[in-house]
């Protein structure tokens, strides 16, 4: 196996802003206690729609986290991904002034699988209802898949590297592997993660297309993966940000280096054909191992992509087994999407916050509303399981047909 990298990536700061909580003790909070918050889609010009349960974020007020100047100009999915930052960047110690001192040490990668569908809407509404001249300017770049990282970079004065990965779900850990791979170049800190506001009644026609989506109506049964009742996944909104910089750097700024980017790896097997997703995965959970140079037995719990597709789920169970070998059957697994629904590229995104905590916490979260397993899975259901974690996996697939697995290292263990 490859030996770790000497400049090793981690994990400084997280923000989450999440159909379960707007702040990363929030979303911890109810994630770890299985507080399922899926419900009936409340969102004005949805009615009529035959999706009829998702993870909507109820409470969380724009105004209040972002500035006039910024919320004309933007959509809901770059409101999230601006406050995540803010929470991220402050939860690593690093103020304005910090970033300030050397604005071109610190860049921005952000994954997006639908942009702003919301804003687009609203501003094509306006061109033929009213015509061209009531169009605003910024209809131009506010549901570009790329905004989130724009103004992020804009708002907070960071000039360093910027990017984003225009891909399916699994671009969430894509854009973290893009930030790992930017400190060990030599850049200080790299924002990264990925946001989603898929729910406006323009991006939930675009979904419907979609087989493996839920149109269940009733939230307990609508998205049940890895059980004979699986019947797809109900959409979600919301993601996480988080701070990642140079474990030497982090030592030296006196700050807790929460977990490192160990490894990651991604394949690519075609949408929608989930059978062979079973071998991509694998070799992309067996890539990221040996990047970070991990034998199978030290993962101490994967956080599944979990998709609620039959072909799908089994497909991921045996690609754990491929991967993992025997250890595959014992390792706890986990799904905790399954109480917030999954949130395009944001979806891993929120795993890995989750990840990260559990690791801190020794507590594994479970996967509300599964209970019939019906897959050779050491699934973790009902309520949380104390243990003691050092190495976390977490897995996604995208309906476009992309894999992606990332390893996490707990921090504090790898101290010396």
């Amino acid at each position: 196996m490859n030996a770790p990298h000497p400049r090793r990536a981690a994990v400084t700061g997280i923000g989450v802003v999440a159909p379960n909580g707007n702040s990363t003790q929030a979303f911890w909070k109810a994630t770890s206690e299985g507080v399922v918050v899926l419900d009936r889609i409340t969102r004005e010009g949805c009615e009529h729609l035959p999706l009829r349960v998702a993870g909507q974020i109820r409470d969380f007020d724009p105004p209040a986290a972002i500035e006039e100047r910024y919320l004309v100009q933007t959509d809901r999915f770059t409101h999230f991904a601006m406050a995540a930052a803010d929470q991220a960047l402050e939860d690593a110690g690093l103020s304005r002034s910090d970033t300030d001192a050397a604005p071109f040490s610190v860049g921005v990668v952000t994954a997006a699988g639908s942009g702003g569908g919301e804003f687009g809407q609203r501003e094509l509404q306006q061109l033929w209802g009213k015509g061209s001249r009531f169009v605003g300017p910024y209809q131009s770049i506010a549901w570009f898949y790329a905004a989130s990282t724009g103004q992020i970079s804009i708002r907070r004065g960071l000039k360093g590297p910027c990017g984003v990965v225009a891909s399916d779900e699994a671009g969430g850990l894509d854009a973290l592997a893009h930030a790992a791979r930017a400190v060990r170049r030599g850049t200080d800190v790299m924002v990264a993660g990925a946001t989603e506001a898929p729910l406006a009644p323009y991006s939930m026609v675009c979904q419907l297309g979609y087989e493996e989506l839920s149109t269940v109506a009733e939230p307990d049964r609508a998205y049940r993966p890895f059980t004979t009742a699986a019947c797809g996944f109900v959409p979600a909104e919301g993601g996480a940000m988080v701070v990642v910089e140079a474990e030497t750097s982090a030592r030296e700024r006196g700050v807790p280096v929460r977990a490192t980017l160990a490894g990651h790896a991604a394949t690519f097997t075609g949408a929608s054909r989930w059978e062979q997703s079973r071998e991509g995965l694998a070799q992309a959970i067996r890539g990221a191992l040996d990047e970070a140079g991990c034998a199978p037995e030290e993962i101490d719990v994967v956080f599944a992509d979990a998709l609620g597709v039959p072909e799908a789920d089994r497909a991921e169970a045996l690609a754990i087994a491929d991967a993992l070998g025997p250890h595959g059957a014992r390792v706890p697994v986990t799904a905790p999407k399954t109480a917030v629904g999954r949130a395009c590229g944001a979806a891993p995104l929120l795993d890995v916050a989750a990840a990260v905590l559990a690791m801190e916490h020794g507590v594994i979260p479970p996967t509300p509303n599964v209970f019939d397993i019906c897959h050779d899975l050491d699934l973790v259901t009902a309520r949380a399981r104390a243990t003691e974690m050092r190495t976390a996996l977490v897995l996604s697939r995208g309906l476009m047909g992309s894999n992606a697995a990332l390893v996490l290292r707990r921090g504090a263990a790898d101290a010396s």
